[in-house]
């Protein structure tokens, strides 16, 4: 019935996971039953019973875009949720058991908690601004795909301050250790209390887990069905197209590199567009221009990357799977300017930048423009998706930096789908290690 009504599988799951190894009993007089599996129907506290469990998609719960960084959307829970204890947030993917959940929460008394699977960097990551750089150790932050928890009595200090505070509009990066800085709000608030039972992998123990960022929605969209554009230019051509062509050239069926001279070599185009230090936004928009005209086959899907992202196509295209290319989509790793108050979503360029051809067509007869050639193409792409009303979709599985700059419990050899930057690393390397699949299969 829920399929029917338009409920995506990942939702589908998280209800399901609700009622997973739930047990109940029955009490006559003044004594208890033995518990006892409950198989069908609904009990006390489900979503769809008159209990006090609510499940909230955040993307539907706020006109803002921006809600999900989640500051936005403290005030609202708290006035719309007021009598509500725990507020637990999860990934599409998490699977949550809710009586043993509730039963762990009950271990914590009705004070300010922030509760979750605790990580923390191992050396200072520039993506957190090279934070507790003598010992990044010091300080946890939680995991999202094992869930985390705030009590009501926090979530109510914290909507205090919003409310009273100049909060800083900033860059929204990484929201997970952002949060975990907001909350603690040094050493005024509580840091993040590690939890057993979040987990990321099943065990017996647990009370969510995790699945996968990369679900099975079926056959991987066809190479001929993805055009791949690499900004470049003259002075990388020696130093960084070698390791794109060494590493995951090989995996693109359709592919041309931009650069600000015509190479024949390797090759490259000139699109008329003069190199600049930092930015490169007048490049990216002659890109889609290119795109749509009929100078290149006709795909459902464009990926613009920089020369120096390394990225795994044959996983992007089983993800790719998961959406329709005739709706304007925006995917890849999520960033936010100013969102605390009015700002908007960008996909990150050195992620990879992944557009339907609905969404290319609609940027580009909208008039959307570059305010000077050097301006940042990602955020300048945000500024107009949002006019357009285009949401960015996140997937964490895109990375804006290299490996080392994040925990090793959130990487998976198994499914990363890019990282950026060649600093102080073997690319080549990198690549084999983290993005490379060996057991490969012929595909289209």
């Amino acid at each position: 019935m829920l399929w029917e009504y338009g409920v995506r599988v990942p939702l589908l799951r998280a209800v399901r996971s609700l009622h997973d190894r739930s047990r109940s009993c029955v009490r006559i007089a003044n004594s208890k039953s033995d518990l006892f599996p409950v198989h069908v129907g609904l009990r006390q506290g489900c979503p769809f019973s008159s209990g006090p469990l609510h499940i909230i998609l955040l993307h539907e719960f706020s006109d803002y875009e921006g809600v999900w960084s989640i500051l936005p959307a403290l005030p609202l829970f708290s006035a719309s949720f007021s009598s509500v204890s725990w507020f637990l947030f999860i990934e599409e993917e998490t699977q949550v058991s809710l009586n043993p959940l509730l039963t762990v929460l009950k271990r914590y008394p009705a004070t300010e908690w922030f509760l979750g699977r605790r990580l923390h960097d191992s050396e200072a990551s520039i993506i957190h601004h090279y934070a507790f750089a003598e010992d990044p150790s010091v300080f946890g932050y939680p995991d999202p795909a094992a869930g985390w928890a705030l009590s009501s009595a926090l979530i109510h200090r914290l909507v205090e301050r919003i409310h009273h505070e100049h909060l800083k509009s900033d860059f929204t990066i990484d929201l997970k250790h952002e949060i975990a800085l907001f909350i603690w709000n040094e050493g005024k608030g509580p840091k993040l209390t590690p939890v057993p039972e979040f987990c990321r992998d099943a065990k017996e123990h647990c009370v969510t887990t995790f699945t996968s960022y990369l679900p099975n929605c079926g056959p991987p969209v066809s190479k001929k069905d993805l055009f791949v554009a690499v900004k470049t230019w003259q002075k990388f051509h020696s130093e960084r197209v070698p390791v794109v062509k060494k590493t995951w050239e090989k995996d693109a069926e359709l592919l041309e590199f931009y650069s600000d001279i015509s190479d024949e070599t390797i090759p490259t185009i000139n699109l008329g567009v003069p190199n600049t230090v930092r930015g490169h936004c007048g490049k990216t928009f002659a890109i889609m221009k290119r795109f749509l005209s009929d100078a290149v086959p006709k795909t459902d899907w464009l990926l613009i990357v920089d020369d120096d992202t390394l990225i795994s196509l044959p996983r992007l295209r089983r993800l790719l799977t998961c959406y329709d290319p005739q709706d304007a989509v925006s995917l890849g790793e999520r960033y936010g300017y100013g969102l605390v108050q009015s700002g908007y979503s960008y996909p990150t360029g050195g992620a990879g930048m992944v557009l339907s051809r609905v969404a290319v067509s609609e940027i580009v007869s909208s008039g959307c423009s570059c305010y000077t050639l050097d301006a940042p193409d990602d955020m300048e792409l945000g500024m107009c998706l949002k006019t357009l009303g285009i949401p960015v979709t996140h997937n964490p599985l895109f990375h804006q930096a290299r490996p080392d700059d994040y925990a090793k419990a959130l990487l998976s050899s198994k499914e990363a789908i890019s990282f950026h930057k060649h600093w102080n690393i073997d690319p080549v390397a990198v690549y084999n290690h983290w993005l490379r699949d060996t057991n490969q299969r012929d595909e289209l």
